[in-house]
């Protein structure tokens, strides 16, 4: 196993993020791999946790990454938390080129929506996508 390819894997998803103008339309610039100190904007994306298992074979080296993506919303409602979300897994669809490795597929697995922070006055939605990246 490699996980070499892990961090090309998270800067091509933090630019196709960051990169795409459907998403950039509905939040701006805030896509993070950890939230600003101070006070957050009303509604963003955070790259969250990552796990790696080992998917080589007699062909090379390879991995398989579960990956979750993070909309914040402070919204009444999830309708906003659920457009952002939608945008995020449509801005990941599109091909993407690592700096390191071969990206073989990036695909939405699913979703949890849920309340959160002092009395649920936060939507969190953490979509879940699972890579295979071949170390080549």
């Amino acid at each position: 196993m490699s996980y070499a390819a892990s961090s090309a894997l998270q800067a091509a998803v933090y630019q196709s993020l960051t990169g795409d103008a459907a998403l950039a339309a509905l939040i701006g610039d805030a896509v993070y791999d950890e939230v600003p100190a101070g006070s957050a904007p009303p509604v963003y994306v955070m790259l969250g946790t990552e796990t790696a298992m080992d998917r080589s074979d007699v062909t090379g080296t390879g991995s398989l990454h579960s990956l979750t993506i993070t909309v914040v919303s402070e919204a009444a409602g999830f309708s906003q938390a659920k457009i952002v979300a939608g945008a995020v897994t449509e801005a990941l669809a599109q091909p993407m080129s690592l700096s390191r490795g071969q990206l073989v597929y990036l695909n939405f697995e699913r979703a949890v929506a849920r309340r959160s922070g002092s009395a649920a006055s936060v939507r969190q939605i953490d979509l879940r996508f699972r890579a295979r990246v071949d170390d080549v």
